[in-house]
């Protein structure tokens, strides 16, 4: 019985296997792939036609991550695995952006690639491997592709780079980037690092592309071994008319470039004119001639705009909005917009702008994380919102996208190395697009990097970023600096690059066109990081360093550590005396085991009395004072007996004033004199040597009835 085919490759020292033809044999294309005991099941279906009206590829990439896989029961009410996580819309999103430009221009068919965490060993992070099963599984199909293309993440250790790191290996690694490439190309790069240079960027993506191109010949060999992955299969999915093509060639390329010169600042002044040109083209054609060019026309249009404007910046050196290559569009920013915010900041860059706010919480508002491949918590949140009215769309908003979930990351991932390392708060950014015309995300790390300072979080040092584009065609080539919205719509790539004065922190690249040779690679990220400062200069500008104070309506954090055998006495039984010091002080409090061993306190306030009340209760019944005899003590009354009072002589030790010990007068009941919860004065004047209680004294304390009366 055939129970399919498997093969092995080792990268960076670290074995994998891909087995094809044993498990969802419907499916065009499957395998599992499995590194250590990890392992990805990958499958790929693709409709033999497209849908009518369909002049795009409808691919869709998901990623779910089984809790089996790593021996757990999902939580919530359903226990089952409900709608996908942040971090399985971010491995579809890179897994998305490597596939996507790797199918033909003109198949338009369905496509659905679906990859599956089936196994996790809690050692190899499945998210550097999902490209590479994705790849394989289309590989091993008759679908139409022009890969195959492989991923791979690069850690660096003690100056080594790592391919694949283990989780492990990460904890130590200065930085952590996936790369996603063909045996001849570079196609996508995402990551984040710790203020590396340009020199040390593409020396990643060399090393990366090393290991990427050893998989592709791999995924070739396999696929060779299957023969239903070949031929792959015919399709036909667009109609086209080339003397159609020609005559809107020649009719609106002159125009187009003519509108293209101007350097038009405004994006809906462009589209104006640009529209323009073609309701003229379709009022020159008769009824007779419009009914057969129609279906042609807006395609055809739309290419003659394209090269129309990619010439005009190759051949005449003018940008869409007349900027120079490297020019950067005005900028302006502000800080303390919001009266009532922790923090916050706008900031503009041309028709793209972002208004982000700053909440400072506690302990208990960190964002608690239950993956398959981690559960715990984190204390740094970065969300991204990009309304249709931020460029002029009225549309329905169906909960947060893809699109912001993968921006609102690479702003958190840029921002993130420069956080203080003894920050005690929770903190939360959101950004609001309110005007886009490209670079949105990049706004969104200025604007953060404001608001930080703006709400007194002493950041290292401030973070800009920029997105470049290129244009190139025949040998020519144009590095452009802050890339708009058209010019990454007509252009052949899209890096954005993050970072301080001195060095990177966090890129994105989306590469278009065949063959980037490192030279421009390298003037990009020159390039871009003369843009880097110029927008820092901008930022300091604005605010030069972070600002010395919180501002007043901030709460106030302290935390200290405490022996771990009193984090109990803190709690108290049911969590009753932790509750009531909160209730007393009006402050919030908790308490969590460190991996030292010791507990770590946190107290939240609003008010400096109340934390100091908080604070010395704490630190009263974690660092409890010793009681020495013959001391003087001023206490609280616990409880009356009949033959006296216990008082509290520091938190957690009692001590018994005996019912001839309270006063120098004869006390029937203790009742007569005084009540629970009043405080009273006293002295340690033993200890009882049975039930080693101490042994207090209220009477030692007051002036004898006799001496009262000399007086």
């Amino acid at each position: 019985m055939n129970i399919g085919i498997t093969k092995s490759i080792t990268t960076g020292g670290k074995e994998i296997s891909i087995e094809t033809g044993k498990l969802a044999k419907q499916a065009d294309g499957s395998v599992v792939l499995r590194m250590g005991d990890t392992m990805i099941l990958a499958t790929v279906v693709a409709a033999k036609e497209a849908r009518e009206g369909v002049d795009f590829l409808p691919l869709t990439v998901d990623y779910k991550e089984k809790f089996a896989a790593d021996g757990r029961i999902p939580g919530g009410f359903f226990r089952r695995e409900a709608r996908p996580s942040e971090r399985e819309i971010l491995v579809m999103r890179i897994v998305d952006r490597a596939l996507r430009p790797l199918f033909p221009d003109d198949y338009h068919a369905e496509v659905q690639v679906m990859m599956q965490l089936i196994a996790y060993d809690g050692v190899n992070s499945p998210d550097a491997l999902v490209g590479f099963a994705a790849s394989t599984a289309i590989a091993v199909s008759d679908i139409p592709f022009n890969g195959p293309m492989s991923e791979v993440r690069v850690g660096r250790v003690d100056g080594q780079f790592i391919i694949n790191p283990t989780l492990e290996e990460m904890e130590a690694s200065d930085i952590d980037c996936m790369i996603a490439g063909t045996l001849d190309n570079i196609v996508m790069l995402e990551g984040e690092m710790l203020e590396i240079s340009e020199d040390e960027m593409v020396e990643i993506i060399k090393v990366a592309h090393e290991a990427i191109k050893e998989q592709c010949q791999f995924q070739l060999d396999l696929a060779a071994q299957v023969p239903a992955s070949s031929p792959k299969r015919e399709y036909s999915h667009e109609d086209h008319n080339d003397e159609i093509r020609d005559k809107v060639m020649a009719f609106a390329y002159d125009k187009c470039k003519a509108v293209a010169s101007q350097g038009l600042a405004s994006k809906e002044k462009r589209a104006e004119l640009f529209g323009a040109i073609k309701e003229e083209y379709i009022a020159s054609l008769s009824e007779e001639e419009l009914e057969v060019e129609e279906k042609y026309i807006g395609v055809y249009f739309k290419a003659a705009m394209k090269k129309a404007v990619r010439d005009t910046m190759l051949n005449d050196n003018i940008r869409l909005d007349g900027r120079k290559f490297d020019e950067i569009r005005p900028i302006w920013s502000e800080i303390d917009y919001l009266p009532t915010a922790h923090g916050s900041a706008i900031f503009t860059r041309g028709e793209t702008q972002s208004l982000t706010t700053l909440t400072l919480g506690g302990k208990m508002d960190e964002q608690m994380i239950d993956d398959v491949t981690y559960k715990g918590t984190t204390n740094f949140m970065l969300h991204y919102n990009f309304p249709p009215f931020s460029t002029g769309e009225a549309r329905p908003i169906r909960g947060t996208s893809r699109r912001e979930v993968g921006h609102g990351n690479l702003a958190l991932r840029a921002l993130k190395p420069v956080l203080p390392e003894d920050n005690p708060y929770t903190i939360r950014l959101v950004s609001e697009i309110l005007e886009s015309n490209g670079s949105s995300s990049m706004a969104t790390v200025c604007a953060g990097t404001l608001a930080l300072m703006d709400g007194g979080v002493q950041i290292k040092a401030p973070v800009s970023g920029i997105a470049m584009g290129l244009v190139a065609d025949n040998g020519k080539f144009a590095v452009l600096s802050d890339i708009l919205g058209d010019e990454d719509h007509l252009g052949d790539m899209d890096f954005k690059v993050t970072g301080t004065a001195a060095g990177i922190t966090a890129c994105q690249m989306d590469i278009k066109v065949d063959g980037l040779p490192y030279d421009v690679l390298i003037q990009a990220l020159n390039q871009a990081k003369e843009g880097r400062m110029h927008i820092l200069g901008k930022i300091t500008e604005t605010i030069a360093a972070p600002n010395a104070e919180l501002k007043p309506i901030t709460p106030r954090i302290e935390a200290f550590n405490v022996p771990n055998d009193m984090i109990g006495a803190i709690i108290g039984p049911g969590g009753k005396i932790i509750q009531q010091l909160q209730k007393d002080t009006n402050t919030t409090i908790t308490i969590e085991e460190l991996e030292s061993g010791e507990g770590r306190v946190q107290i939240m306030s609003n008010n400096a009395d109340d934390m100091k009340a908080a604070v010395d209760a704490i630190k009263l019944i974690a660092f409890p004072p010793t009681v020495e005899e013959g001391k003087e003590y001023e206490g609280k009354i616990k409880s009356l007996q009949a033959y006296g009072v216990f008082v509290e002589i520091v938190p957690g030790t009692d001590g018994l004033i005996h019912i001839s010990e309270f006063a120098h007068e004869r006390i029937n009941k203790m009742e007569d004199v005084c009540k629970e919860g009043d405080i009273v004065k006293f002295k340690v004047v033993g200890k009882d040597p049975k039930t080693r209680k101490w042994k207090l004294s209220r009477k030692v304390l007051l002036p004898k009835p006799e001496a009262a009366e000399k007086k």
